[in-house]
Formats: structure tokens, sequence, C-alpha cells
């Protein structure tokens, strides 16, 4: 459990909304400090065999216009790529996927040293009755997964695929989903969302992804 509580507390998160296309999309900000340089993260979230040993796989036009899409999950547009400072893309799944899009942004960790950090920020547009239910750990979980399967892989600790398909049904595997859950349940609240929709749509995303 001590392992899980420092994974899970070397993320900063926040929840928020904006207005895009004329809509209000909700916003779900991530940020870590990795023990690794702006280049080696830069390659590890830009490399399609580098995302393939941390995430999923992942194919496409690489280029700024060109289309992507992770295997199982997620396709969308390339729309900005700044090298080792800013990546934006949009994060299409489903067939009438509305608005999303995920901007990834590095910088020099203060301090000095070959260390990064790596800030991510999703906003979508999604449908009133899936935000009213399970709220933006829906979203900020499956991040978290991600950034600890990026830590891993960083460290040079990454899981195989076989493992990693083992490890997410493990006790260990569910206990970092709980954490991470309360986490964006404390971050909604410190949005200013109501108390019973925090407590509600915490308990429920938690199952979903646990299946409990």
């Amino acid at each position: 459990m001590g392992e899980i509580v420092d994974e899970i507390s070397r993320v900063h998160r926040e929840v928020g909304t904006r207005r895009v296309e004329s809509e209000e999309a909700g916003t779900v900000l991530l940020r870590r400090t990795f023990d690794a340089g702006p280049a080696d993260v830069w390659d590890a979230v830009t490399s399609p065999e580098r995302i393939a040993r941390w995430f999923l796989p992942v194919t496409g036009d690489f280029r700024v216009g060109g289309h992507y899409q992770l295997e199982g999950n997620a396709g969308g547009k390339i729309l900005e790529c700044l090298p080792r400072e800013r990546l934006r893309v949009s994060w299409l799944f489903g067939p009438d996927p509305g608005f999303s899009e995920v901007e990834v942004r590095l910088a020099p960790a203060p301090g000095g040293g070959d260390r990064t950090v790596l800030e991510l920020e999703h906003v979508s547009v999604v449908p009133e009755e899936f935000r009213s239910q399970y709220g933006p750990g829906a979203v900020g979980i499956g991040w978290d997964l991600a950034f600890l399967g990026l830590g891993w892989h960083l460290a040079g600790e990454g899981l195989s695929p076989e493992d990693a398909v083992e490890w997410q049904t493990s006790p260990e595997a569910k206990a970092f989903v709980a954490r991470s859950g309360e986490e964006w349940g404390r971050a909604f609240a410190a949005s200013g969302a109501d108390p019973e929709t925090v407590t509600a749509t915490t308990v429920a995303t938690i199952e979903f992804y646990t299946g409990a």
C-alpha cells in the first residue's frame, strides 16, 4: 500500500470547466515530475514504439494534421506539436464522441537536473447523464493509470503486455484505482461540486473500474 500511496501522491490533480464550441466542457489536469530529462520524456510520449510499451499500440500518420489510432481506444488528429514542449491532439472514441482534446506540456523541473514536469489536460464535452453519474474521475483514473505506466517505463521497470493485463485485475491495481478515485473526488470537491454529487460519482466510478 505504501508504494501505491507514493505513486498517487506524486500527481497533482485539478478539475474545472471551459467553454468550447458554445458548450461547457469539463477539464481534468494532471501534473507530475518525472526523474528523466525532457528529451527522454518527450520521446516516450511521442514515439509509437515507446508508447506501445507503457500505454497502448498506436498507428497513424505522425505529423501535424495527421491522424492516429490507439488500439481499442481513442483516435484523432494531431493538432499541434512543438518538440519537447507541447503536443495537442483530438481524443475521440465511439460513434458520436463530441468535442474532446488532450494537451501534453513539458518543462524542465525547477532546480535543474534530469527531471521533467509533465502536465496533461483533457478537455471534453460529455453527455450530462454520464457526467452526473461518474464525474471527472471517469477520465482522471484512466490518466492516473497512464502516468503510472509512464513512470514505470521511464524508470526501466515497465511491465510486459502479458504482465500488464494480469496486473489490471490484481488487488494492487484495484487499490490503486480506489485511491485514485478518492483523489479525483477531492479534486472535484475543490472545484466547488456538491458534496453529495462528489460522493455518489466517486463511488460509481471506482465500482466501474474495479468491477465491484
